[in-house]
């Protein structure tokens, strides 16, 4: 039996479109605005994605048997 990872269904799809949405809007902030402020995008992008994988690397780990 697998484990499960600590993010629910619910909050992985949350996770996926916010990351979807960062990493969309970093290149075409760039565009538009002459500042740097969408270097943030691409961070939250980045902590987004970091979160993702380490649920998906807590799901792949088998789960633990039970200690008599």
């Amino acid at each position: 039996m697998r484990s499960a990872g600590f993010l629910t269904d619910r909050q992985r799809r949350l996770a996926w479109v916010g990351f979807l949405l960062a990493a969309f809007q970093a290149p075409l902030a760039a565009n538009l605005i002459d500042d740097a402020s969408w270097l943030f995008a691409v961070v939250v992008a980045m902590v987004v994605a970091t979160i993702i994988l380490a649920d998906d690397a807590q799901r792949r780990r088998p789960a633990q048997a039970k200690a008599e």
